[in-house]
């Protein structure tokens, strides 16, 4: 029997009045190979090990058909701008004249603008890589766990030799006047064998614009350390629930965390901006080294293929894509969320969680995350945190 959501019927979607999201955010692969080794890597030490038959380097041919396919895909639904995320593996083993090239070639194709990132373990980042995204209006985002000892835990070269020496020298160069406006954020994975509040003062150290929170991939069949399926306990929620409680008391501070922006932003009625939670429609792919279209490459922590397509940028569009019941299912929530998620209290408000983290083998994605323990802890506590907050402001108006 197949698996959710590839029992999902598209076309009697579009009978009841459903209409895809076209994509706006592309994620090229432009090198398949990393020079760390950290420990809960979904591209390596996951499900998915597709990597090792990819070609390393992804070709002029296939950035020429990719960026094609983008200017498609902007045209047919009049979109006034387009994210590009260079992404690996680690991105920057591209080297500077690939890179170049790259975004030459795509900003040159697609008719409308062009914004142009790069997610970097940032080992190799170093002022001639910064002064190239300089030229080039490329914003950088760091991979960076904590301090020096949590984040070389996880975050180590093939020999076990920790990275974050380099890592925080190119933070310093990339924090310094001349390229400080480049600097997108920090991407932090969450471990609980780190002090919340040591890794948060850790990383407060580089006064970032952002500090992206993420929840270690898994799922109800392989679940993430820590988190024990079915379980009341929320060990996530009690770690991350400490450094917002920090970070709302110093709303003067100048760093925005993207989790915590979110779920205030949905108590309040808003929308979502991000995959990890909300009920957004997901608007994002990913486009593998050798060309293939692929749904989120987070899904590589579930199962060998789990967000292959079948599709190529050589000879399909990402209209093709649209159509295809995975990428229904990652738009849908609000129409077909999952039972337990239907039924729940911040339902509208988590919407499920990370689509990856819902995988269970035997009916596929139609459930809520792993994490829905934690998430409804979390949502909670932030909940009664603002609710406290506005009813004081309220009787004080000073």
């Amino acid at each position: 029997m197949s698996e959710w959501p590839a029992t999902l019927d598209v076309d009697a979607l579009l009978v009841r009045g459903w209409r895809p999201t076209p994509f706006r955010q592309f994620i090229l692969k432009v090198h398949s190979r990393c020079d760390l080794s950290c420990t809960y890597c979904y591209m390596y030490e996951m499900a998915d090990q597709s990597w090792r038959f990819r070609p390393k380097r992804m070709s002029r041919e296939t950035v020429e058909a990719t960026a094609g396919r983008i200017a498609e895909h902007a045209k047919a639904h009049d979109l006034d701008s387009v994210d590009v995320i260079l992404h690996g593996g680690e991105p920057l083993l591209a080297g500077h004249d690939d890179i170049r090239d790259l975004v030459g070639v795509v900003r040159s194709a697609v008719p409308v603008r062009v914004d142009v990132s790069v997610q970097t373990n940032a080992t190799l980042l170093d002022t001639r890589f910064l002064r190239l995204f300089d030229e080039l209006e490329i914003g950088v985002g760091v991979s960076l766990d904590g301090g020096q000892a949590d984040h070389d835990r996880s975050r180590r070269t093939a020999d076990g030799r920790g990275s974050y020496h380099r890592v925080a020298a190119a933070l310093e160069l990339l924090t310094s006047e001349d390229f400080r406006h480049l600097f997108h954020g920090l991407l932090c994975t969450v471990d609980l064998r780190n002090d919340p509040m040591g890794t948060y003062t850790a990383l407060l150290g580089f006064d970032p614009p952002l500090i992206d929170f993420l929840l270690p991939h898994g799922n109800w069949s392989e679940p993430p350390p820590g988190r024990v399926p079915g379980s009341p306990d929320t060990p996530y929620a009690t770690w991350l629930a400490t450094v917002f409680d920090q970070w709302y008391a110093t709303p003067s501070h100048a760093t925005r965390v993207r989790l915590f922006d979110e779920i205030i932003h949905l108590l309040l009625g808003g929308e979502s901006a991000t995959e990890q939670i909300g009920l957004s429609p997901a608007a994002m792919i990913v486009i593998e080294t050798d060309g293939e279209i692929e749904q989120s490459d987070l899904l590589k922590s579930a199962f060998e293929g789990a967000g292959s397509t079948g599709l190529h940028v050589a000879r399909d569009s990402f209209d093709d894509l649209l159509l295809l019941p995975f990428t229904a299912a990652r738009q849908i929530a609000r129409l077909d969320p999952a039972p337990e998620c239907a039924a729940c209290e911040v339902g509208m408000i988590c919407g499920g969680g990370l689509f990856a983290h819902r995988y269970r083998a035997g009916n596929g994605f139609h459930n809520p995350s792993v994490y829905c323990a934690d998430l409804l802890s979390l949502i909670k506590h932030v909940g009664r945190t603002v609710q406290a907050d506005v009813r004081r402001r309220t009787k004080d108006p000073r």
